[in-house]
């Protein structure tokens, strides 16, 4: 499912010319306008809820999360107890090639930052390569979801932890895109500093949980035990699991 806002380079049309050839395997929905990350990514969530897929998988379309890393991110749901699976570059194993110093630094300052102000147990809460089980996102009210950058993984990440599932973290080589250029920018820097702080805020002073999890959805597994733990995937990352 490829979700296109206006994009200028031709995808939409690049999209629709091979959807003959993959057939009831390639989609593709437009929509006007740059609404934002977050905004797509949650309309490609209802869009997959809504058909009955079992796992929803999220990844940058630019080859820098390869796709061979799927099946891996699939066994960690599928046959290794995780209710979501992220695509890790800062644990075991994991790592990046071809990023300039000050996007490393960046990104690394961040997950720090993230986990030292929420207490979340990801080393990589802005990885926006991710595989959710069925019940997370129909547990999640994406409605409460505020962030609509790069702040939105961080949050997806947090609401599913506070839900009580549980998260495992599978190491992969993230290799920065050869043509193109980051969307990074101040406001998003900004919006990533003071949405953490927000999140922190609100899971300590409102009822997070009640507000987040959605009406009518099944129990979350907060009283099962160790739902919180994080386990990183000890395989290297070039190796699918099996």
């Amino acid at each position: 499912m490829v979700i296109d806002d206006g994009s200028p380079d031709g995808t939409a049309q690049m999209v629709k010319d091979l959807q003959p050839k993959f057939s009831a395997q390639l989609f593709i929905e437009e929509r006007k306008g740059k609404l934002g990350l977050g905004t797509a990514y949650i309309y490609g969530f209802n869009w997959a809820l809504a058909k009955g897929y079992q796992f929803i998988f999220e990844m940058d379309a630019d080859f820098s999360h390869n796709p061979n890393d799927l099946s891996r991110l699939y066994q960690a749901c599928k046959n290794e107890g995780a209710d979501l699976a992220v695509g890790s570059r800062y644990v075991k194993n994991g790592g990046v090639v071809n990023w300039p110093r000050n996007r490393i630094a960046l990104s690394k300052g961040a997950s720090f930052y993230t986990r030292m102000i929420t207490w979340m147990p990801v080393k990589d809460p802005t990885a926006g390569f991710v595989c959710y089980r069925k019940k997370v996102l129909e547990s999640i009210n994406l409605d409460e979801i505020r962030f609509v950058g790069y702040a939105f993984q961080i949050e997806m990440k947090f609401a599913a932890w506070k839900l009580g599932f549980k998260i495992k973290e599978v190491p992969i080589i993230f290799q920065d895109r050869a043509y193109g250029s980051s969307k990074m920018n101040k406001s998003i820097v900004k919006e990533g500093i003071l949405g953490v702080l927000k999140l922190r805020w609100h899971s300590l002073t409102t009822n997070y949980r009640k507000r987040l999890k959605k009406a009518g959805a099944a129990d979350s597994p907060l009283k099962e035990k160790h739902s919180n733990e994080v386990h990183a995937e000890s395989l290297p990352a070039g190796q699918a699991a099996k």
